[in-house]
């Protein structure tokens, strides 16, 4: 009898161990990534996307579903988003995304086209660091803020180059502050200062609204930034938290 009960529990120890590996095996991690931006002052910003892949904590690569295209940037601007990658991972731990350009980028400034040129080794995959835990059965969905402001950069020869700014941002994580200015279609620059001196920067759109999105939960400072001669507006004390976007209202520029 005694003899049977040990044969009994390595039998269940073995199944077990099976079934826990049988588990890990077939577990899955559905995985979204994508994209917006911050108003600039061009016409359009035209990115061509042609793959985006996922790095695990061990190195391996996984390339994503990705709707290949050409988007433009300011399509997607205060809070409006689009959909560019997704998959089922097997993997629980993601910490890089690589985005990978084509060549076909360009930016349209006062109804001219102008292409911009891409260094080689940001068409070949420009990492982002994430670091990220995934649970299974939950959707883990990135959002990168590609600030074409900052993004396109002029030329001596009088070209432009894109040299990609890309913020990720998880949403459930952060939050978000948003306003409006007057009068309409005065352009200004929206910075969110945290109490801990750490800076984030929108613009304001042309109908007056503006987004800060990615902020970790904290108190922040918003400073509105027109061109002179038109005076700055400040507002302190705004208090940010996790999931929600916090409205500060309209503010009169001076």
């Amino acid at each position: 009898m005694k003899k049977m009960k040990i044969i009994l529990s390595f039998i269940m120890l073995g199944l077990l161990i099976y079934s826990c590996n049988n588990d890990d095996t077939n577990a899955s991690y559905p995985y979204a990534v994508r994209l917006t931006d911050a108003p600039g002052p061009y016409d359009e910003v035209n990115v061509d996307i042609q793959g985006v892949e996922v790095i695990g904590e061990d190195g391996k690569t996984i390339a994503l579903n990705v709707e290949k295209g050409i988007y433009n940037l300011l399509e997607f601007s205060n809070g409006v988003d689009t959909l560019i990658a997704t998959d089922s991972l097997e993997i629980s731990s993601v910490k890089q995304i690589r985005l990978i350009l084509g060549a076909d980028n360009t930016v349209v400034l006062d109804g001219v086209s102008y292409p911009l040129s891409t260094p080689s080794a940001e068409q070949s995959g420009l990492k982002l660091q994430v670091n990220q835990t995934l649970q299974e059965g939950f959707l883990y969905t990135v959002l990168l803020d590609f600030d074409a402001n900052k993004s396109v950069v002029k030329l001596g020869n009088g070209g432009y180059q894109l040299k990609p700014v890309i913020r990720t941002i998880e949403k459930a994580i952060s939050g978000s502050i948003k306003g409006k200015i007057t009068p309409i279609g005065t352009m200004a620059v929206v910075e969110a200062t945290s109490s801990t001196a750490v800076s984030y920067t929108s613009n304001v759109n042309e109908n007056g609204d503006f987004l800060v999105m990615g902020l970790p939960p904290g108190t922040y400072t918003i400073t509105i930034t027109p061109a002179l001669p038109l005076l700055p507006v400040t507002k302190t004390d705004i208090v940010v938290t996790a999931g929600i976007t916090t409205d500060i209202g309209a503010f009169i520029i001076l």
